[in-house]
């Protein structure tokens, strides 16, 4: 049997490829966008990819099922579990509970585990001419390390009201169907840490029944209905804007994109009718660097792992955008954009200097040291902001501080006092840099950012209010 973990970093998210060395067929779960990389895991393991399946609709990525699909030619097994409005709206095989997909010598059991979602499965796979007992669980977003998968998604993020509840009881009786496994089956979940599809994901990327059994919160709670739905619910993350346009465009027919786009280069007279036009500047450079010197109007979101998460929160699919990137970033961010379907983008430039050779001067962002915010704090006289989100700030934050979680601020701008001294932080500054560029794009004059956030007023030891 051939194996192989696929893992994003940027969304934490992983997928696999499953074959069958024997008749050179090979399976991939849960495929991101950019669909190359499993076509060349097939091509260097002499592999054929002649089936694909997914865990469930899903809402943190959009799925490059349907893109393998048109390459290869290879038949799309889905889920028909779920019941009315949670079908794939497109030619597929139909599986349920109980079905079996045949990979060559391999097979792949059909379990029903609804709860993050009603149609959501996982899959049992048996290697018959290793064993005929099985060996490994595709989980999805069912179990993780450590963890389950969030049921409130769809209420959350979907706007699909009553079905929070729902979901997280149907998740308890998914987990009497885990609890029957054997112990030794291995489990490889559809995410790993830092994934919005849970509260606390483990770091390592696989996992066994067994262990989970023992160490999973949501297995001790085997006798305590009431007590796994309350803990399940409380306290989770805020989930991402674009998660609505996900559950959307992978349920429905959509255009495929089977090649990473490449950018168009901007010239100075094209950058500027660009900007007159009103289309959004995305400034990925790293904050320090757009402290000293930013193009105005535009908003910083660094092209890290957290790129794509973000650009979801403040980029609409309709519109056109620009990015701000060194050419050698290119491939990567393209990659994390098209993998949440931000494809609109209308062209790059590399450097601010574009701007500054049309003569325009560049504006600087006020980033205060420690010992200046709290000069600043102790005399009382400023609004503070706390950028991150709920839960981070019921655990612990900043005597005065407000909450206004930077996700949400172009919806909340109203609770920034623009006649008041503002310092807004977050953790360690990147949610930051994005919460200043969006105030000092709408017109605030007088916001102040405490970069060094959370993380470093706690490691000088500094009061904190929970």
């Amino acid at each position: 049997m051939f194996f192989q973990h696929v893992y994003d970093k940027s969304l934490a998210q992983a997928s696999y490829v499953v074959g069958c060395q024997k008749t050179g067929e090979a399976i991939v779960i849960d495929a991101k966008r950019d669909v190359d990389t499993y076509l060349d895991i097939a091509k260097a393991n002499n592999l054929r990819i002649t089936h694909l399946t997914e865990t469930h609709i899903h809402a943190d990525f959009l799925s490059g099922t349907r893109e393998l699909a048109k390459i290869t030619g290879a038949k799309m097994y889905l889920s028909d579990e779920g019941g009315e409005g949670w079908l794939y709206e497109f030619p597929h095989e139909g599986l349920r509970d109980g079905s079996v997909i045949k990979v060559g010598n391999l097979s792949l059991n059909v379990m029903h585990t609804p709860g993050h979602t009603p149609e959501s499965i996982s899959f049992l796979l048996t290697d018959h001419p290793a064993s005929e007992e099985p060996v490994m669980l595709f989980t999805g977003d069912f179990v993780f390390v450590g963890d389950i998968g969030r049921p409130d998604l769809l209420e959350k993020a979907a706007g699909i009201k009553g079905t929070m509840a729902a979901g997280a009881h149907e998740m308890y009786k998914s987990i009497n169907k885990f609890n029957a496994l054997p112990d030794y089956v291995q489990v490889w979940p559809g995410h790993g840490a830092g994934s919005a599809c849970g509260k606390a994901l483990g770091a390592v990327p696989s996992t066994t029944v067994g262990y989970e059994k023992k160490r999973n919160w949501a297995f001790q709670y085997a006798n305590n209905e009431d007590g796994f739905v309350k803990y399940l619910l409380e306290d989770q993350p805020e989930p991402p804007k674009y998660f609505a346009m996900m559950k959307k465009l992978n349920k429905v027919e959509r255009p495929l994109l089977t090649e990473v786009p490449k950018l168009k280069k901007l010239s100075a007279e094209e950058f500027k009718t660009a900007l007159a036009k009103g289309i959004k500047l995305i400034d990925t450079r790293h904050k320090t660097e757009f402290a000293k010197g930013f193009i105005p109007g535009s908003l910083n979101i660094q092209g890290n792992n957290a790129f794509a998460t973000w650009a979801g929160w403040f980029l609409k699919y309709d519109e056109p955008f620009i990015l701000l990137a060194k050419e050698s970033q290119l491939d990567d961010l393209t990659r994390k954009l098209m993998r949440i379907g931000l494809d609109n983008i209308y062209g790059y430039i590399d450097d601010v200097s574009v701007w500054t050779g049309l003569g325009h001067a560049l504006e600087k962002a006020h980033v205060l040291s420690i010992d200046e915010f709290e000069q600043l704090h102790k005399n009382n006289g400023i609004q503070l902001v706390d950028l991150r989100g709920a839960s981070e700030y019921k655990a612990g934050h900043i005597a005065g501080a407000e909450n206004v979680f930077v996700g949400t601020l172009p919806d909340n701008l109203n609770k920034i006092n623009n006649d008041k001294p503002t310092v807004i932080y977050c953790q360690s500054g990147d949610r930051t840099t994005i919460g200043y560029s969006l105030l000092a794009k709408h017109g605030f004059t007088k916001i102040m950012n405490y970069s060094g956030g959370m993380s470093e007023w706690t490691n000088k030891g500094k009061p904190v209010v929970s």
